[in-house]
């Protein structure tokens, strides 16, 4: 099979032909179908966090494929079923965080595409346990996305609390923004975009934001203090000013949402303001195998749109080029 591998972190992912992988106990093979890039993978590809995977591996957790064979053991799916590989691969499934519906937190879990070879490749292996049921009619380059991009923002959205009526900022509109910005919306949520592109403001008004601000020629702080500021802000773009920019944006009893994760690992937030206007820091990580299955339950009932271009997976070191050049107004999915 084809599957793109990092071989070293200083060099570019090559396309390499490898044997289908075998199955085990409680896995499954997948066929891939759509294999959604995440920066995430470039994270990984190039060791930028300070827990790194070990070459050579394949990259990629929004992977969505056909089971083409089953193993020993395995009930939950079965050949022909369409199945999703997100991020946590495998959990012990018995420590105190697994059984309480905090899996994402396991100290043992192992990752999709960083401790596990991902699924930008023809074929995958998957523990069945972890793998997710996508439902009928949901198209795989569609299920991409949510897979990851999908889930994790629609945690976060749950994490914050957020409630009908509440204003909601958005910090960061693209592959994940764009979806925060319409499960804030379904929890009936006014929503304040906020990004240093048109082309991502335009899509951000085209799927319902009350607000756009371009952080690029406005100061975001200002603008959404005008407005009244606002309840929660959710953080996307990995940058600590940004971050800054979301706390200093917050009414009183408002709540800071962080889910992107900075390369330098650190911000500087006033103890002063935040203790005093009673503002809530949450850090919030990728869903569970149940909130993938809303995720993709709410997709199948036409509640969200997924914004994404394809590409061949032959193109992947472009892709990242494109990524970390922002040429990419929402998601790239590859095509294996």
């Amino acid at each position: 099979m084809r599957a793109s591998v990092v071989t070293a972190f200083d060099r570019p992912m090559e396309i390499t032909e490898r044997p289908v992988p075998e199955v085990g106990p409680g896995e499954i093979l997948v066929r891939v179908e759509a294999s959604g890039l995440c920066h995430t993978d470039i994270h990984a590809a190039r060791g930028e966090w300070p827990v790194k995977p070990t070459p050579p591996f394949v990259p990629g957790h929004e992977g969505v494929g056909l089971v083409e064979q089953v193993g020993p053991g395995v009930t939950e799916h079965a050949v022909g079923d369409r199945v999703a590989l997100p991020w946590l691969g495998w959990a012990c499934g018995t420590c105190a965080y697994c059984v309480t519906g905090w899996e994402t937190l396991c100290e043992s879990q192992r990752n999709t595409g960083y401790s596990i070879d991902g699924a930008h490749a023809e074929y995958a292996v998957a523990s069945a346990r972890y793998a997710v049921r996508v439902p009928d009619g949901v198209d795989p380059f569609e299920a991409a996305p949510l897979t990851c991009a999908g889930v994790t923002t629609y945690k976060a959205v749950k994490v914050a609390g957020v409630r009908p009526g509440e204003r909601v900022a958005i910090f960061g509109i693209g592959g994940l923004g764009h979806l925060a910005q319409q499960y804030a919306q379904i929890f009936g949520a006014e929503t304040v975009a906020v990004d240093v592109t048109a082309e991502k403001l335009e899509l951000a008004t085209s799927l319902g934001a009350a607000h756009t601000v371009d952080a690029a020629t406005t100061d975001p702080v200002e603008r959404i203090t005008a407005l009244g500021g606002v309840d929660v802000a959710i953080v996307l773009a990995a940058s600590p000013r940004v971050i800054e920019q979301a706390h200093r944006s917050l009414r009183r009893g408002g709540r800071l949402v962080l889910v992107s994760l900075p390369a330098d690992n650190a911000v500087t937030l006033p103890v002063f303001e935040t203790v005093l206007k009673g503002i809530t820091v949450l850090g919030s990580i990728v869903g569970t195998r149940a909130d993938l299955a809303e995720v993709f339950a709410l997709h199948a009932a036409g509640r969200t749109r997924v914004a994404y271009e394809t590409c061949k997976l032959d193109d992947i070191n472009d892709a990242v080029d494109d990524v970390l050049a922002g040429r990419v107004a929402a998601r790239l999915v590859l095509q294996p």
